[in-house]
C-alpha cells in the first residue's frame, strides 16, 4: 500500500543576486593599452612628420602595411556584421540574435580604424573630407567607389548600434558639468531614435549587405590593375569574386572567434551550442570559396604550377592548407565543432587564411617595376598597426561591459528582477502508509527564502 502526500504550499520570495561586474582593467588589459599607448605616439609622429620621416614607403611601393593589413585585411575580418546579420535578420534564423550586437560592435570598430589606416597613408590626410563633394567625383575609379562604399557603411553600421545605445541611456542620460543643460535635448533625441529607428532597420540591414558586397569586391578590382606586377597565383579577372567570396568564408569563423575570446576575457559561460550551430554553415562558404578558386586555377593553366617549390606555391598552399583545407575538416565534423577548443582553432585557421590572402595580393606576391626596390616597414609602421589592433579591444572591451551588447553581460544600470513572491505545489511519494505530522522538502532550483503555510495529507 503506497501513501501520497500531493500537495505541499511553500510561500518563498527568489533572493536575487548582484552578480559581480568585471573590472576594465586587468594585468592582460594593461598589457594591450601599453601596446595602444607605444601606436598612439607612433601615429601622432607620423601625422606631425610625414609620410617620409615615419615609413619606408617609396615611389615603388606606395602603400604597406597599413593598407595591406590595416585597411583590406581590417574589411575583410569585419565581414562578420554583415554576414551574421543576413543570417539572423534577412534569414529570419532568430536563434542567431544574441551574435548579432557583438558582431556588429566587431564591424563597427573594425571599419572605424579601416577609416583611420586610409588616413593614415594619405599624403595629403587633411583633404579626405573631399570625398564628399559631388564636384571631385570620380565614377570611374576603384579607389573613389571603395572610399564612398566605406564611408556609408560605416554610418549604417552605427546606425544599427544605436538601439543598444538608446537602450543603455533611455531615461538616463547623465551629463556631468555645464553639460549636464543638454541631458533633456539628448534624452527626447534618443527617445525619438528608439522610437523610429524599428520602422526602418530592415532597410538599413539591407543597405548594409549590398554597401559591404560592393567594397568587398572592389578591393580585388583594385588588385586586377595591377597587371605585369602581382604574381599569377593571384592576378585574375576573378579577383573581385574571390575577394568578395573570402569575405563570406571568413565571417562567420570571425564570429566565433570573437564570441570565445570576450566570453573567456569576461569570465563567463561561453556559447558553445550556438556557436556550434553557426559553424554548420562554415563548410559551405568555405566549400564554395575553394571551388572557386581552384576552378579559377585550373582555367588559367597556373593549377600545376602548385607544385613547383618556389616561394609563392609555398605561399599559396600554405593559404589554402591552413585557411581553407584543415578548418573546412573541423567545420564538417559534428564531434569537432561541437567542442570549444576546435572552434576556436578553426576559426583562427580561417582568418589566418584570409590574412596571408590579403598581405600575399597587396604585399608578397606584389612585385614593382622597379625591381631593384625593396619595402620592409618601419617600426613606426608596425607599432602603428599594432596598436590600432589594441585600441581595437580597449574600446571593445569598454562597450561590451558598459552597453548591452553580451547577453551574458548585463550592464549595471540593467534593472533587477523583481522579487515576487510565488507559490509552489510539491508532491512527495511515501511508500509507507503511517504518515509522520510534518514532512521536510528540500528544494533544488534558485535560492529562496520558503515557508510552510499550510500541509494537506491525502492516502491511496
Amino acid at each position: 500500500m503506497s501513501a501520497a502526500i500531493p500537495i505541499t504550499f511553500f510561500r518563498y520570495t527568489p533572493v536575487t543576486r548582484a552578480e559581480s561586474r568585471p573590472r576594465y582593467f586587468t594585468p592582460g588589459v594593461w598589457v594591450v593599452a601599453a601596446f595602444a599607448a607605444i601606436g598612439a605616439v607612433a601615429w601622432i609622429y607620423r601625422m606631425l612628420f610625414g609620410l617620409g620621416a615615419a615609413t619606408n614607403l617609396n615611389n615603388a611601393y606606395p602603400w604597406g602595411i597599413w593598407i595591406g593589413i590595416d585597411v583590406a585585411t581590417g574589411v575583410a575580418l569585419a565581414a562578420g556584421g554583415f554576414t551574421t546579420a543576413f543570417l539572423a535578420h534577412i534569414l529570419h534564423r532568430e536563434q542567431y540574435h544574441p551574435l548579432v550586437r557583438p558582431a556588429l560592435l566587431t564591424a563597427m570598430l573594425g571599419y572605424t580604424f579601416v577609416a583611420l589606416g586610409v588616413m593614415t597613408d594619405l599624403g595629403r590626410f587633411w583633404a579626405m573630407w573631399h570625398v564628399m563633394l559631388p564636384t571631385m567625383w570620380q565614377p570611374n575609379s576603384v579607389l573613389f567607389e571603395v572610399a564612398i562604399c566605406v564611408m556609408c557603411y560605416l554610418s549604417v553600421l552605427y546606425i544599427e548600434f544605436l538601439p543598444a545605445v538608446c537602450e543603455r541611456f533611455v531615461g538616463r542620460v547623465n551629463l556631468p558639468g555645464p553639460a549636464r543643460v543638454l541631458n533633456r535635448h539628448v534624452d527626447r533625441a534618443l527617445r525619438f531614435a528608439d522610437a523610429t529607428l524599428g520602422r526602418f532597420m530592415t532597410i538599413f540591414i539591407i543597405l548594409g549587405i549590398m554597401l559591404s558586397c560592393m567594397h568587398q569586391s572592389s578591393l580585388g578590382t583594385l588588385m586586377v590593375i595591377t597587371e605585369g606586377k602581382l604574381n599569377a597565383f593571384w592576378h585574375t579577372p576573378a579577383l573581385p569574386a574571390l575577394f568578395l567570396l573570402s569575405a563570406f568564408a571568413v565571417g562567420y569563423p570571425m564570429v566565433i572567434f570573437e564570441s570565445i575570446i570576450a566570453h573567456r576575457s569576461f569570465g563567463l559561460r561561453g556559447e558553445s551550442d550556438l556557436l556550434s550551430r553557426l559553424a554548420r554553415f562554415i563548410p559551405f562558404t568555405l566549400g564554395v570559396y575553394f571551388t572557386a578558386k581552384i576552378t579559377d586555377l585550373a582555367v588559367r593553366g597556373q593549377l600545376p604550377h602548385l607544385l613547383d617549390r618556389g616561394t609563392y606555391s609555398r605561399l599559396l598552399l600554405s593559404e589554402l592548407l591552413v585557411g581553407v583545407v584543415f578548418p573546412f575538416i573541423i567545420f564538417a565534423s559534428r564531434p569537432l565543432r561541437s567542442r570549444t577548443a576546435w572552434l576556436f582553432v578553426g576559426s583562427a585557421c580561417v582568418i589566418a587564411g584570409v590574412v596571408l590572402n590579403r598581405l600575399n595580393v597587396f604585399l608578397f606576391a606584389y612585385s614593382p617595376l622597379d625591381r631593384s626596390a625593396v619595402y620592409s616597414p618601419s617600426l613606426s609602421e608596425v607599432a602603428v598597426t599594432i596598436g590600432a589592433v589594441a585600441m581595437t579591444v580597449l574600446i571593445y572591451r569598454g562597450i561590451a561591459i558598459n552597453l548591452p551588447v553580451i547577453e551574458q553581460l548585463e550592464p549595471p544600470h540593467a534593472p533587477h528582477r523583481a522579487s515576487v513572491p510565488r507559490e509552489v505545489s510539491v508532491a512527495i511519494q511515501n511508500p509507507v502508509t503511517s504518515m509522520p505530522p510534518t514532512a521536510h522538502v528540500e528544494w533544488c532550483g534558485p535560492s529562496v527564502t520558503a515557508t510552510a503555510t499550510t500541509q494537506t495529507w491525502s492516502y491511496t
